[in-house]
């Protein structure tokens, strides 16, 4: 009993050193982004970057798709992490400017679990998976990008070139795009 009083009476003279103002506790949303970061699997076409280290909060989202339109393309996305995170979902931007029905031209991204479908049980791996799938399957019927849209639902051949041209980096209708090729 005399043991565990002295464990607890050293752990908590530890503490009171070490706090002395220098020692902030993580936040909640710290920890869980600590932990899904942590348990990330990313596909072989996703890589993460983070530019402050310490700043787990903010990081990149590189997605480079294999297959389908978006082929050899290379698309970053911003992630903001809020401090009611689990209890809201990360602020998701598109850093690349891309002709797609489901991201607008300021880089608002149309998924449904960074909206009225987000739960407190998703992940930034859920996320992930979520945007790599809307490269790989535009949506037509939800979309920020109406006119991408159109030209999806109506000529696939011409929505197709549009996506390359937009790639390459040149204009579609009035709106220039930089190139976002790998290769």
């Amino acid at each position: 009993m005399i043991k565990l009083f002295t464990l607890k009476q050293q752990k908590k003279d530890g503490e009171q050193k070490g706090s002395g103002g220098q020692q902030k506790k993580a936040s909640a949303a710290q920890l869980r982004i600590q932990k899904d970061i942590s348990e990330l699997n990313l596909p072989k076409t996703c890589a993460t970057d983070f530019p402050d280290p310490d700043d787990l909060l903010n990081f990149k989202l590189i997605i480079s798709p294999d297959e389908g339109f978006y082929r050899d393309g290379r698309f970053v996305f911003n992630f903001r992490v809020g401090s009611n995170y689990p209890h809201e979902p990360p602020k998701v931007k598109c850093g690349t400017q891309v002709y797609h029905p489901n991201i607008d031209l300021e880089g608002n991204v149309c998924l449904n679990i960074l909206r009225e479908d987000w739960n407190p049980v998703l992940t930034i791996n859920s996320i992930v998976y979520g945007l790599q799938f809307l490269f790989l399957e535009p949506n037509p019927e939800d979309p920020l990008n109406k006119e991408a849209a159109d030209v999806l639902q109506t000529n696939r051949r011409q929505f197709e070139y549009n996506v390359k041209k937009a790639m390459r980096g040149g204009y579609v209708g009035e709106t220039y795009f930089e190139c976002c090729l790998l290769k």
